[in-house]
């Protein structure tokens, strides 16, 4: 089982860059890249906050729950 994250899919959703969104909710493009293309091993809830805020979205729009997908 894994976590899968979605942010790519509601970025495109939203039309916004990787850049707007770090700049809307304050972090590096470089750590929302990290987020986007699943590399992370952790979130802050208060980031995920600000995500969900920023994208207009609910934390299971992000994130995945994939049973049998390492």
């Amino acid at each position: 089982m894994t976590i899968r994250v979605n942010l790519d899919v509601m970025l495109a959703k939203r039309k916004m860059s990787v850049n707007e969104l770090a700049e809307r909710i304050g972090i590096t493009p470089v750590n929302v890249s990290v987020l986007k293309n699943g590399r992370a091993k952790a979130i802050r809830f208060s980031t995920l906050d600000q995500i969900c805020a920023a994208l207009d979205c609910q934390p299971g729009d992000i994130l995945e729950w994939v049973e049998g997908e390492e």
